[in-house]
Parts: structure tokens; C-alpha cells; sequence
């Protein structure tokens, strides 16, 4: 894997070694349709998953709505002010997203779309061969993503989901939950676990 930019110069929570499996898994999977991601933020899963299918001549779908999931608005944890948007009082990261992409040379193969996820989800009807769920972390977020998304992955597909951590003293609960709903749902298999990356295959039925 070499990527065409440094990932340590694109703001995100992404560890290199869950970004490498979401590479791989993607440049599989590309081969069979369109990849989408469900959280944006500036770009850091779209430079490894965009690269992966930019080597395989397809396409990543980024979908977010750059104003900051509940972690990341003033005063939280996660909180970087460079992201604050004065003019319009709220968090604008659609900026940071196309300059990575722009450094990157991704722009042909990565296409953003813009508004929040279950808006999309509703109105989407491409079935996708990768999905990587890592949006809002809430519990109505993350359902709202699982719930919305989950179908659109074909069977033989992979439904990638960042976040997962079984010890609620590492995090927060509500990508286990989905997880977990994954497989209780017998419509996907885990494939691999990478820190706190899960892969799962979509199975037929």
C-alpha cells in the first residue's frame, strides 16, 4: 500500500493499522461496485479507502454532513477549532475533506455527497460493495447509520465498522451495539478485527 499523501497531515482519529485493513478490504471489494462511507470528517478513511479504489479504476462514496458529529462541537473532547466556522456559528469540515482529496489526486474516484446520513440513505438505491460506517457515535446516530445502510451492501460485500469497543471503559457503546446487531441479524459474518475496526461479510439471504 503507498498512499499518494501522508495520513498524519489529514486531521482524524484513524490508527494506520485500521486504515491499512480498510485499504485492503476495499481494493477487494471494489471490484464488484462502488464503496461508501457513512463519515467523512477531513478525509483520513477517504484517502485509504479513495486510494484503494482509485487502483482498481473505481469509486468511493463519502457521505457526511460536515458539521461535526456530538464529540467533536466546542467544548468536547475531540473539539479542533480550526474546523469552527465563525460566519455561519457551527463546524464546517467540508473544506479539509476536498483539500485532501485535492492532494491526494482522489477527486475522479472519491465523490462527497453532502447532507445527513439517513436523508441519503433513504433516497439511495446503488447496492455498494463496501460500506464503512464511522459517523455520529450517539445511539440514534449509529442505529439510524446501521439501519439505513446495512441493506445496500450486496451479498459477498463488507460492512466495515469503526469504533467497536467491548469494555465500555474504552469507549463509547453505540458502534458495539450495531456490531453486535450485525450479527445477531445471521446477514453478516466477522471477517477480521483490527484495534477497533470491525469487517464483516455480507452473507446471501
Amino acid at each position: 500500500m503507498k498512499l499518494p499523501i501522508d495520513p498524519a497531515s489529514v486531521k482524524g482519529f484513524l490508527d494506520p493499522e485500521e486504515g491499512g485493513a480498510l485499504y485492503r478490504w476495499a481494493h477487494d471489494a471494489v471490484a464488484w461496485g462502488p464503496c461508501l462511507e457513512v463519515g467523512s470528517y477531513c478525509g483520513k478513511s477517504a484517502l485509504y479507502l479513495g486510494t484503494a479504489c482509485k487502483a482498481r479504476g473505481g469509486l468511493l462514496f463519502t457521505v457526511d454532513h460536515h458539521r461535526g458529529s456530538e464529540e467533536m462541537q466546542p467544548g468536547w473532547e475531540h473539539h479542533d477549532a480550526e474546523t469552527w466556522d465563525p460566519r455561519a456559528g457551527t463546524m464546517e469540515t467540508l473544506p479539509f475533506l476536498r483539500d485532501t482529496l485535492r492532494r491526494a489526486q482522489l477527486e475522479d474516484h472519491v465523490i462527497p455527497v453532502v447532507g445527513r446520513s439517513a436523508t441519503v440513505a433513504r433516497h439511495w438505491h446503488t447496492p455498494l460493495s463496501m460500506i464503512f460506517i464511522d459517523g455520529g457515535h450517539a445511539m440514534e446516530q449509529a442505529l439510524a447509520d446501521y439501519r439505513g445502510w446495512a441493506h445496500h451492501v450486496m451479498p459477498g460485500g463488507y460492512l466495515a465498522i469503526h469504533d467497536v469497543f467491548p469494555n465500555p471503559e474504552d469507549g463509547g457503546r453505540p458502534p458495539f451495539e450495531i456490531y453486535k446487531a450485525a450479527l445477531a441479524s445471521r446477514l453478516f459474518r466477522e471477517l477480521e478485527q483490527v484495534k477497533s475496526l470491525r469487517l464483516l461479510v455480507r452473507l446471501a439471504g
